[in-house]
């Protein structure tokens, strides 16, 4: 689970503009930050079989952000991409 102070950094350092809370790379890092606390969870509890339903949720529906993001802008997607080092 995320602290607001840990969210608050995530959103300031993916924001797009001054007053953005909702665009798709600040959803895609927090998931990103989510799938990450979430898969060292399951490393240490691998018969946890609710918290892995969840994660892969949260990996389809960032896969899903993603996906329109590259739809509408490659540029802003490649840039996400490699600033969260989540592609190859």
């Amino acid at each position: 689970m995320l602290r607001k102070e840990q969210k608050t950094e995530i959103i300031d350092a993916n924001r797009t503009h001054e007053n953005d809370t909702g665009s798709p790379e600040v959803q895609v890092a927090i998931l990103t930050r989510r799938i990450q606390d979430l898969t060292a969870h399951l490393q240490k509890n691998p018969q946890d079989k609710h918290s892995a339903r969840g994660l892969y949720r949260m990996i389809g529906k960032r896969r899903s952000l993603l996906d329109y993001l590259q739809r509408k802008d490659v540029e802003r997607y490649r840039a996400l991409i490699a600033k969260l080092g989540i592609r190859k």
